[in-house]
């Protein structure tokens, strides 16, 4: 017999080819309602999308917080760059407290002024470009963490997705299995067969239950891990058609994948700008400033007014700034290698990763169409043939177990294709100015 029910799902299988794609469709139709929400013809409820749910993880994400500070950081720090030196408030008293002439404050000379620093060599304009790149560097942060929200975002939303079309695949079968072991029954009551075929069919039954219960319990929790990342409840249904969207299959040459405008190359190359503007910066210091004091000088004895003007220059003796030059080169070097690595890193996991969506959309139109549309057909035979009494029990709980089985590979294989669609997408972000932000 158990040659005969292969024989049945390889002819199944043959059969059903032409149709499968369009029966998996309506298979992921039938199991799009998820088993936590209820809807009515009265008030239906509102479609939860997976932009709906990006868009909510992202003003509750503690990530974007940081980002968006770094942002506001950067900023004030440019605005600091762009500051020029303080004046400094002189004031001198001489000739006081001394011998002869000197004594008291008959002879006192007091000298009031300011010190003003001329910054020279361009170093005002060489700190604000060093600002400016790391502001550059702190907005691709943010561009960063908002990609890395949507992965994480979109891997729990098809999590959930998922975990729904799992529950209501253990419900079907729970279902089949509680008719099953009410055949049974009227086939003993009936003489047609042995309590054993009863107690084989409990059993069956027994087993469909616990596992609703089981995944009942992993839909809540996959679903509470959503509402948790979202930042608020979730009070609408999940778009379960986002389970069932697969690319056309194209086979033939793949053009070599770039890292050119990625977010991480852009990150590398804002932390090349930076080293390049330290640089610059370095140099800018090694020429020395210029203090001017212009002051007022009162003579005691003549009650006369005087003015005063000295200028001071620093002599670069111990610190002639050579090492900060060095310092800078060394840091350049150092972020040109990293930038290098990165764009091979990229590119290596962007090749890696569009190999594995390949794949993984190859899997799932596989397990979805001609393998489910089979295990169906098979499942369906079986089922009359053991109304029937053509087919014995054990065939019908083969072909029954073989379904259940091929509806959650199907699931677990479109689940795994939405989550390398989206690594690969978060691989290929582009960076804000190529979207137009």
């Amino acid at each position: 017999m158990k040659k005969m029910i292969a024989a049945v799902l390889a002819a199944a299988s043959c059969a059903s080819l032409a149709q499968a794609h369009a029966q998996s469709q309506q298979t992921g139709e039938q199991n799009a309602k998820p088993p936590t929400v209820t809807q009515t013809s009265e008030q239906p409820l509102r479609l939860f999308t997976l932009d709906d749910a990006v868009l909510a993880a992202g003003g509750a994400a503690p990530s974007n917080v940081a980002a968006a500070a770094g942002i506001e950081a950067a900023q004030a720090g440019r605005a600091v760059a762009g500051l020029r030196p303080n004046p400094t408030f002189q004031g001198q008293i001489e000739n006081v407290a001394g011998s002869g002439p000197y004594t008291g404050l008959r002879s006192a000379e007091t000298t009031v002024g300011v010190a003003i620093p001329l910054e020279l060599g361009g170093k005002r304009t060489a700190r604000i470009a060093v600002a400016t790149a790391q502001v550059s560097r702190a907005e691709l942060q943010a561009a960063i963490a908002a990609a890395d929200i949507r992965v994480q975002v979109t891997q729990l939303y098809v999590e959930a997705l998922a975990a729904e079309r799992r529950l209501m695949t253990a419900r079907d079968q729970a279902r089949i299995a509680a008719e099953v072991l009410r055949g049974a029954g009227v086939r003993v009551q009936a003489g047609r067969a042995s309590p054993l075929e009863q107690q084989r069919a409990d059993v069956a039954r027994i087993n469909a239950d616990a596992n609703v219960e089981r995944l009942t319990r992993l839909a809540e929790a996959a679903r509470t891990n959503l509402a948790r990342r979202v930042g608020r409840p979730i009070d609408g249904a999940l778009d379960s058609q986002l389970l069932d969207r697969l690319p056309v299959a194209t086979f033939g040459p793949v053009d070599p994948s770039t890292a050119k405008g990625t977010l991480a190359l852009a990150a590398a190359d804002a932390d090349l700008a930076i080293a390049d503007a330290g640089i610059e910066l370095a140099r800018a210091n090694r020429v020395p400033d210029i203090n001017v004091g212009p002051a007022l000088r009162r003579l005691e004895a003549t009650n006369d007014i005087a003015a005063v003007f000295s200028i001071s220059i620093p002599i670069p003796v111990f610190n002639n700034g050579r090492a900060a030059i060095a310092q800078a080169t060394a840091e350049q070097t150092r972020a040109e290698a990293v930038r290098r690595v990165t764009a091979l890193d990229v590119e290596q996991a962007i090749t890696d990763a569009e190999a594995e969506a390949a794949n993984a959309a190859t899997s799932a139109r596989a397990a979805a169409g001609p393998a489910l549309a089979a295990a169906q057909e098979a499942a369906r035979i079986a089922r009359i043939g053991y109304r029937e009494g053509k087919f014995g029990q054990l065939d019908l709980l083969d072909a029954e177990r073989t379904l259940a089985e091929t509806r959650v590979a199907a699931i677990d294989a479109l689940a795994n294709y939405q989550n390398a669609r989206a690594r690969l997408e978060r691989l290929t972000a582009p960076v804000p100015d190529q979207q137009g932000n």
